[in-house]
């Protein structure tokens, strides 16, 4: 399984700096747009949604690494880089499509790259076993940990 782990971990890694990148542009834009005379920024409901795109990246970060870490010591866990890859994939599809959100119209075009790191996301989210896959390896692992 060693080979399905790095990939896994690997995948999960591309997931986190996707979400990032989203996070990053979604935060710049709502800085520059100006609606009512004031920044978009400083709208609570954006302020909140980004503060939950934050936490989630960081989240997804910190499995990420706890999975590599786990990788290079040579104790693979391969619950936890099933976790790490479902995670941050699916941490990357929902923070690219509230990135899309915050752009509002444009973020859906090709002048902002949000529009490619949400069509990206869903790509992560196959590849490398599909995040359905994930569940089912995680639920067995469970259920070896629990049946004893």
């Amino acid at each position: 399984m060693s080979a399905l782990d790095r990939g896994r971990i690997t995948i999960g890694a591309i997931g986190v700096g996707c979400a990032q990148r989203a996070l990053d542009e979604a935060v710049k834009y709502s800085l520059e747009r100006k609606q009512f005379n004031q920044e978009i920024f400083n709208f609570q409901g954006l302020q909140f949604m980004m503060a939950d795109m934050a936490t989630e990246v960081e989240a997804s970060r910190l499995l990420v690494l706890s999975a590599a870490k786990s990788f290079d010591a040579g104790t693979p866990n391969q619950t936890v880089a099933c976790m790490a890859k479902m995670k941050s994939t699916d941490t990357a599809m929902k923070v690219t499509t509230d990135a899309v959100q915050i752009l509002g119209g444009v973020g859906y075009t090709k002048e902002y790259p949000v529009e490619r790191f949400m069509r990206d996301a869903k790509v992560l989210q196959i590849v490398e076993g599909t995040n359905q896959i994930q569940k089912v390896v995680i639920a067995r692992q469970l259920k070896k940990k629990y049946e004893r």
